[in-house]
């Protein structure tokens, strides 16, 4: 069976998976670096470079390959799912967000390859590769992400970003949805 057969016959049954049977799925694929032919090189000056691997209405999967740089914190819209480490050490940096506040961070944790982490919907965080190691990670979300919020902490101010940004400051006006001014305090 092809890897592409593979994951179409895990994920084509879920239907409003919960946490546990996103995670079910992320171990039935169990997606090796190996698996992944022609993983796309990390974009010049952003923080990874993503290929999705299967979508539908209730799913999607993507694999993303990190550059040395880390993400800006983002949620993602009303989805969750589980990211897991196929290679390298994540550092994952959680927030805090109350109201129109700057998020605040909560803690950090390493993730080591083979590790798998959850996010929550509405939940706050950003990434990075640790100790100049080569990332990649898989990512697998329900529903499929949509109306993702990223964080810029020095402008003090988020954007909702267009489902082709990733999660940086976007580049293009038509990626910024809508701009939001935040409370330049940080919450208590």
């Amino acid at each position: 069976m092809t890897l592409t057969a593979k994951i179409k016959n895990v994920l084509d049954s879920l239907k409003s998976p919960s946490k546990a049977d996103l995670k079910n799925a992320l171990l039935q694929i169990d997606l090796k670096l190996e698996d992944l032919a022609q993983l796309p090189e990390p974009f010049e000056g952003k923080p990874y470079n993503r290929k999705l691997l299967y979508k539908n209405e209730e799913v999607e999967l993507l694999v993303m390959n990190w550059s040395q740089l880390e993400c800006a914190p983002h949620d993602h819209g009303n989805s969750h799912g589980w990211i897991q480490v196929i290679t390298g050490t994540s550092i994952n940096s959680v927030y805090e967000v109350k109201g129109n506040s700057l998020p605040k961070v909560l803690f950090y944790q390493y993730h080591h390859k083979g590790q798998s982490f959850y996010a929550p919907k509405k939940a706050v965080h950003k990434m990075k590769a640790s100790n100049h190691s080569d990332m990649v990670t898989l990512h697998l979300y329900s529903p499929p992400i949509t109306g993702m919020i990223v964080y810029d902490l020095q402008k003090c101010a988020a954007c909702v970003v267009s489902d082709d940004c990733g999660a940086w400051w976007p580049d293009e006006q038509y990626q910024r949805i809508k701009e939001i001014k935040l409370n330049s305090k940080l919450n208590k």
